[in-house]
């Protein structure tokens, strides 16, 4: 899978199944894996919350039927943000994802 390395595939991974907007994480670990590539290209190409909330809306509503209530989207792209800050790539270190 490209782009990334697995430990930060798996972390976004686990971070995908507790949002879970379709609710099957439990049975199905790989059902957000769809999502793993394209999230992080926009990561590593310095996205912003605002983007990642689009991207997440758009795959909700056009991937996977949903009809998200207004903040959802934006709510996991706060949790990603934070979660990719927190692994210090936003900060420019993106080489080595």
């Amino acid at each position: 899978m490209q782009p990334g390395n697995r430990a930060t595939e798996k972390a976004l991974r686990h971070l995908l199944n507790e949002w879970d907007p379709i609710g099957v994480a439990d049975v199905v670990q790989d059902e957000y894996d769809c999502l793993l590539p394209p999230l992080l290209r926009l990561l590593g190409g310095g996205a912003d919350q605002a983007g990642i909330g689009d991207f997440l809306r758009h795959e909700l509503e056009d991937h996977f039927g949903l009809a998200p209530q207004p903040s959802e989207p934006e709510a996991m792209a706060a949790r990603v943000m934070a979660w990719w800050t927190a692994t210090g790539r936003a900060a420019g270190e993106r080489g080595g994802i």
